[in-house]
């Protein structure tokens, strides 16, 4: 731990090259230093509004021939 405080801006240098670093302390892992990744945008309810459409028979039931399929009759 002593020496990832002494060598912090060298470590977090690798980081930012995409390596992962892990801090020890005693010869066990305590911490990982990993690059950071900024969250993707935030999700806008009804993004998909006037973009996709459900079928009226949408969960009508399937012809026969493809039920079976499902089920592994013949």
């Amino acid at each position: 731990m002593h020496a990832a405080k002494t060598h912090l801006s060298q470590l977090l240098a690798r980081v930012e090259a995409g390596e992962e670093v892990v801090l020890g302390r005693a010869g066990h892992p305590v911490a990982r230093l990993i690059p950071f990744r900024p969250v993707g945008a935030k999700r806008r309810f009804g993004g998909w509004r006037g973009r996709a459409w459900i079928s009226d028979d949408f969960d009508a039931p399937l012809p026969e021939s493809i039920d079976k399929a499902f089920r592994r009759e013949e």
